[in-house]
């Protein structure tokens, strides 16, 4: 079992940045991928980033690639997503997810564990 906390969202105005965080606790965290998704209202959830168990891979959505930037810290149990040049149609709200993985990989799906989710609001 791993419980999620995200933190960071806000409302800020168009090109500005916001740097999310996800605090994880439970088992050990280097055995989960870990992904942010975003749901915007009326919208269905989408992936926008991924980052394998040891932080040597990432993916990223084709609308983010250039503007946005996962990490991790594993001593920390902590995942985080940079994100800069924010547009106001990135408003929406931010969710992480934990998948357990032995393997070194990136998923844009089939996360096991979600976070409670945090608004993120660009102004135009």
């Amino acid at each position: 079992q791993v419980q999620l906390v995200e933190s960071g969202g806000g409302l800020v105005q168009a090109e500005g940045s916001l740097r999310l965080s996800c605090a994880a606790s439970g088992r050990t965290f280097s055995n989960y991928a870990m992904g942010w998704f975003r749901q915007a209202p009326g919208k269905e959830r989408e992936f926008v980033a991924g980052i394998s168990g040891s932080a040597g891979r990432t993916a990223y959505a084709d609308s983010v690639k250039g503007r946005f930037t996962i990490s991790r810290d594993n001593a920390k149990n902590t995942v985080y997503l940079q994100m800069n040049s924010l547009k106001p149609e990135d408003t929406a709200v931010y969710y992480c997810a934990a998948r357990p993985s032995v393997i070194q990989f990136v998923y844009s799906n089939g996360y096991d564990y979600w976070g409670q989710g945090t608004q993120v609001t660009v102004s135009s």
